[in-house]
């Protein structure tokens, strides 16, 4: 009896059919990393101060007195939130006094921005904050936007597995795509903070959907070797170069209308597409619509210059072998024994803490000093090399020590930051992006070490649990931002702090590298360092249960 992995093997690994799938689904995964973190760009807050109308009738030097200071970064500016009573000026104007010598600015009230506000020009020529007024009172708009944003892409994690189940991957990954591009265009149009924060909710929503079914369609066609390598470094670095794209979108394109229908026209690229990419064999065989593919096998080898077998596919034998598979698990398994259920509450403590200091590190570069597009590029970039290393120690190192170093590495680095004296703003700046190479890398190898945990007959719904609680921590990360208008280093202090924690929490977790996976919960490792004793019936090599399908088939981002 062939399973399909015997059945395809005449296709060799690297063919032209398999270089052709690997670049052009990495590619559909672009648009997700200008469009997932536009945000940083679109509600850009620039510096402002209350607006003092034309017709006050204050002379130039009152007019200059208006905006009282206030202490900030530890020098004063001018209040971006409060004004000196407009009339009471006008009175002194009138009577000829000059502010300071012969009134005392301290002592006047003060009053809120009612004629609105004036916005430095020189970053952004506009944003949805500079458009809506979405400062002081209504400062709290702009990270709930964001959060909002990640709410669909929670509520897209819920939906997307069980539509490709349904409908296919190659039609969820095409539909997801136009609901994500066409959403965002209609965005472009909002006449209002409300309407952009409800289209900001459907593009998370077809994003997060259009990355899980490209990710899941490359793992089914893909074979072995190269799968693994698909899911490390294909789909991550070409998410990092979206990434990339966008600080250099935003610098030439300062207007947020104009900048959001740049990063949305890209994605009609992918239209060619549906006529290239191939449903999945393995779905359709789910299915039982053989015929369809093993035409997609015979195109496939036709493709790399092979010559396909007269018999690819044996409808009974693989019949039998997915009648043999079904079995029904719910999510109370994983609460089913007390080892299950401590490894499922410390990977969902994991996980949120990694999100939140994923995404607050990336949303929080408008903030340091500098280039405020030079530093998202910077921010970027990093997750390169960041993906590379965590390949390499996956590949050669233990997972729990590789994970923890890296969390160490990124928490600590921003626990240092306080200490940096405000006048080598160059060494913040690179203890900022350390710490984001760290956090990046520990993202990056949380999905497989979670993956190898869990065994087999629970291991979507262990990893599904876990990247749900990662959604909750991306929803709270801009609210960890925002705390930055309260104190400078106020975030770093948290987000080093439970990063160092969840260091600190990795390192009681089972060591599964080297180990076979487990297929029951009976055969699951261990923890507090309680020895394996693996079935006797569980002959796999390790090296090839590492490259096992169903691990990264439930591990995207």
């Amino acid at each position: 009896m062939r399973d399909y992995e015997e059945a395809t093997a005449f296709l060799g690994e690297w063919g032209r059919f398999q270089r052709l799938i690997f670049f052009l689904l990495s590619a559909s995964i672009v648009p997700n990393g200008f469009n997932g973190l536009s945000i940083v760009f679109l509600a850009g807050t620039p510096e402002h101060r209350c607006a003092v109308p034309r017709g006050a009738n204050l002379s130039g030097e009152w007019r200059n007195a208006s905006i009282p200071l206030e202490l900030r970064g530890g020098r004063a500016a001018p209040s971006r939130c409060r004004r000196y009573r407009l009339a009471a000026l006008a009175n002194f104007s009138a009577l000829g006094l000059r502010p300071g010598s012969d009134v005392e600015l301290e002592s006047l009230e003060q009053e809120p921005c009612l004629d609105g506000w004036e916005y430095n020009r020189d970053v952004y020529r506009s944003t949805i904050v500079t458009e809506w007024n979405l400062v002081c009172d209504n400062d709290w708009k702009g990270p709930l936007s964001t959060s909002l944003f990640f709410v669909g892409v929670l509520l897209g994690s819920f939906v997307s597995g069980q539509l490709s189940d349904k409908f296919g991957r190659k039609n969820v990954l095409f539909a997801t795509l136009a609901m994500q591009t066409g959403f965002s265009f209609v965005q472009v149009f909002s006449t209002s903070w409300e309407m952009f924060s409800v289209f900001f909710v459907l593009v998370g929503m077809g994003q997060i959907s259009n990355y899980v079914a490209a990710f899941v369609l490359g793992t089914e066609i893909l074979g072995k070797s190269i799968r693994v390598l698909f899911c490390t470094l294909g789909v991550c670095i070409f998410y990092a170069f979206g990434y990339m794209l966008l600080p250099l979108f935003a610098y030439f394109i300062r207007d947020w209308r104009m900048l959001l229908l740049a990063l949305t026209l890209p994605g009609l690229l992918c239209i060619p597409l549906w006529w290239v990419i191939p449903e999945s064999p393995r779905w359709l065989i789910s299915q039982g619509r053989f015929q369809e593919a093993e035409d997609i096998i015979r195109k496939a080898a036709k493709t790399n210059g092979l010559t396909a077998p007269d018999v690819i596919l044996d409808p009974s034998e693989l019949q039998d072998l997915n009648s043999q598979k079904q079995q029904t698990y719910t999510i109370l398994d994983l609460m089913k024994t007390r080892n299950i259920l401590t490894i499922t509450i410390m990977s969902v403590i994991l996980w949120m803490i990694i999100s939140v200091g994923y995404f607050g590190l990336s949303l929080d570069t408008p903030n340091l000093h500098g280039d405020v597009y030079v530093n998202c590029f910077l921010s970027a970039v990093i997750e390169v090399p960041a993906y590379v290393i965590s390949w390499l120690l996956l590949r050669n190192l233990p997972r729990r020590y590789s994970m923890a170093a890296a969390l160490f590495l990124g928490g600590c680095v921003l626990l240092f930051i306080q200490l940096v004296p405000s006048h080598i703003r160059v060494l913040s700046i690179l203890l900022v992006m350390l710490g984001k190479f760290g956090i990046t890398s520990a993202f990056s190898m949380v999905y497989v070490y979670t993956a190898e945990l869990y065994p087999t007959v629970v291991r979507n719904m262990g990893v599904g649990a876990s990247s749900m609680a990662s959604r909750l921590g991306s929803i709270l990360s801009p609210y960890f931002v925002y705390l930055g208008a309260y104190d400078r280093f106020l975030p770093y202090i948290l987000m080093g702090s439970l990063t160092v924690l969840s260091g600190i929490l990795t390192l009681f977790l089972p060591e599964s590298y080297g180990m076979p996976l487990p297929d029951t919960i009976d055969q699951m490792l261990l923890v507090k360092g309680l020895e394996y004793r693996p079935a006797s019936s569980s002959t796999r090599d390790s090296k090839e249960e590492e490259e096992n399908p169903e691990i990264f088939k439930s591990t995207a981002f």
